[in-house]
């Protein structure tokens, strides 16, 4: 059996970091991630992106060697992709900020709206129907990670959970200060508004089926894709209309939170959130034509029959 001989230079400097002799033809990247760890313990697999061109893209952890367009003396690019935190970890901050945020406005805790209103209680029954919402939503997402979604990737830069707190905690400072507010303005048509705000936030419902879906998917401990179909599940049914029906969901019940609320923040929130899941929602349609060929034409990415 031929061995191959692996060098790993600096994408940006190509200074040589690391040679590699007697690798194993079946060595997948992950292997020889290991193999670099060692000489470089500073540069755990996790932080490694391996490449075979400088700007290229990264080789992904199950790829072969002997599969890999190379001679039996392999030049690998490495750059460093920075610190990096588990998804899980990630998803547990960004989440558990905003339930936490949230209720200190309910509660109306002190130095907040003033000392008379130090631990009052709102007036309107709305006030405390958005609460019980929004914790559930953020309720729901905790618990979500902790037992439903896997992940195709372990880990994400540490500097990315900066910028997506801030995101997260930020809005749920700001709407709840609104909402809880003792000036707040209850919606203008009353009970039959929120009322059908209500009817519209039982997407969430609809969210964690497609998560379920999903999940169902992907055996633990696997990374296989396949195409994603309507189960017996009424809510899965929209897979037949879109990429990603999570997503559809996610903005649905936001749209409902924003009339049950009639808040300019949640508007902003959800408008905002629209926004950047229509590009994931883009990318993964992307993927999924890319990858499947038999891959259903009527599907849009986010929207039925638009986008």
């Amino acid at each position: 059996m031929k061995h191959y001989e692996v060098e790993i230079l600096d994408a940006k400097t190509r200074e040589k970091l690391c040679f590699l002799d007697k690798v194993e033809p079946h060595a997948t990247i992950a292997e020889i991630k290991n193999l670099f760890t060692k000489n470089h313990p500073q540069w755990y697999p996790a932080r490694q992106s391996l490449r075979l061109d400088p700007k290229g893209k990264s080789l992904k952890d199950e790829d072969v060697l002997q599969k890999l367009p190379v001679g039996t003396t392999a030049t690998l690019y490495f750059r460093d992709l920075g610190a990096q935190i588990s998804w899980v970890t990630v998803f547990l901050t960004e989440y558990a900020g905003p339930l936490f945020i949230y209720l200190l406005f309910y509660f109306r805790v002190p130095f907040i709206y003033g000392h008379k209103y130090d631990f009052t209680s709102s007036r309107h029954n709305v006030v405390h129907l958005a609460c019980l919402c929004h914790s559930f939503h953020y309720i729901k997402r905790l618990l979500e990670t902790l037992f439903v979604h896997r992940f195709s990737h372990g880990t994400m830069p540490l500097r990315n959970i900066f910028k997506n707190c801030t995101y997260y905690w930020g809005f749920a400072a700001w709407m709840a200060y609104y909402i809880n507010h003792p000036l707040y303005t209850p919606p203008t048509y009353g009970a039959q508004q929120i009322k059908l705000a209500l009817a519209i936030f039982i997407c969430q419902l609809g969210n964690f089926s497609i998560h379920m879906a999903l999940r169902d998917l992907r055996p633990a401990g696997s990374k296989t894709r396949k195409i994603p179909y309507p189960t017996k599940n009424p809510f899965t049914w929209l897979f037949l209309l879109v990429s990603c029906p999570n997503y559809t969901y996610e903005v649905g019940s936001w749209i409902g939170f924003a009339i049950m609320t009639q808040c300019l923040p949640v508007a902003l929130f959800s408008l905002v959130g629209f926004t950047q899941m229509t590009i994931w929602a883009k990318g993964k349609h992307r993927s999924y034509l890319k990858e499947f060929r038999d891959y259903p034409p009527l599907r849009m990415p986010i929207i039925p029959f638009l986008l």
